[in-house]
């Protein structure tokens, strides 16, 4: 008999070994990440499962819930961070407009041309050079250009 930690779910070696890990008529894909949820899941299912003659210490319980509520602030930490490092390429993409800009393109050739402007719609900010456009990260030098 096995306990399923994801869904709590009891299951027998027999029914695992007829139908494979996960039974039923839906095919499940397991979490590649440790989520909140994940960790809610588990920590509900250990105090379902555990001995009643012999219960979790409130001391590794706190422990696990602190765990939780550190992963759940990282979690945010990194959404920050990554809509900071987003803004930060917008800026640094729109103070190059009308900058003498200089590129490699896909082929190593180098070029250089005034940015006339800049896309935001995908991921990487995309700047127009000359009619093409070419992705922030892949400008190599700006020099201001003289009024």
């Amino acid at each position: 008999m096995a306990i399923d930690a994801i869904t709590g779910t009891v299951s027998t070696a027999a029914a695992d070994a007829a139908s494979g890990i996960y039974s039923g008529s839906t095919t499940r894909v397991p979490k590649q990440t440790m989520d909140s949820e994940v960790f809610m899941k588990l920590l509900v299912t250990q105090l379902r499962t555990q001995d009643p003659s012999a219960p979790m210490d409130t001391n590794q319980m706190i422990s696990q819930t602190t765990q939780l509520s550190m992963m759940e602030k990282m979690t945010e930490l990194s959404t920050t961070s990554t809509e900071d490092f987003s803004l930060q390429m917008r800026i640094a993409a729109a103070a190059i407009v009308g900058k003498q800009v200089s590129y490699s393109d896909a082929a190593g050739v180098s070029h250089t041309g005034t940015a006339s402007s800049v896309s935001f719609a995908g991921s990487v900010p995309q700047v127009k050079i000359g009619g093409v456009d070419v992705a922030l990260d892949t400008i190599s030098g700006i020099t201001s250009t003289s009024a």
